[in-house]
């Protein structure tokens, strides 16, 4: 049995996160609704009439799964932001909290609170994130020549 890589147990659960944050916020551009109004009706304002933060919710999950699934077409794959844990750390709790303010993005802000804890452990370990997505960490041979 190998090592669990975190950080790609982190990226799969980013991954549906992501796309669930973009399928509620098209429900939500239909059905508009915050999660808080048995609350408070002050949030009101960001759902209707201008869609502020289903706009908001649909960039962040868009953002999401690029971040997590690079295309080779858009090069993004090798750059430092991809392979930075420490960025991802500081963006999600953002797309995290859009999510938890729509009724019906609770489930994708959970799962991005979820893949923010794998991924704070995959960073208190050392893990990297390799500039090839999906690829394994290169071990560096000790003893042998």
């Amino acid at each position: 049995m190998g090592k669990l890589i975190k950080n790609h147990w982190a990226r799969l659960i980013v991954l549906t996160a992501a796309l669930y944050q973009i399928a509620a916020a098209l429900e939500s551009f239909f059905w508009p609704k915050i999660f808080w109004d048995f609350l408070t009706t002050n949030l009101d304002p960001a759902v209707r009439p201008v869609p502020i933060l289903q706009c908001i919710n649909l960039l962040l999950g868009l953002l999401a799964l690029a971040w997590e699934w690079p295309l080779p077409l858009l090069s993004f794959a090798s750059t430092a932001m991809h392979r930075s844990i420490e960025a991802r750390l500081a963006v999600y709790p953002l797309a995290s909290l859009s999510a938890l303010l729509l009724y019906q993005g609770t489930n994708p802000g959970i799962y991005y609170l979820v893949g923010m804890g794998v991924y704070f452990w995959a960073y208190s370990e050392g893990e990297v994130v390799c500039p090839e997505p999906w690829a394994l960490p290169r071990r560096t041979r000790v003893g042998r020549v």
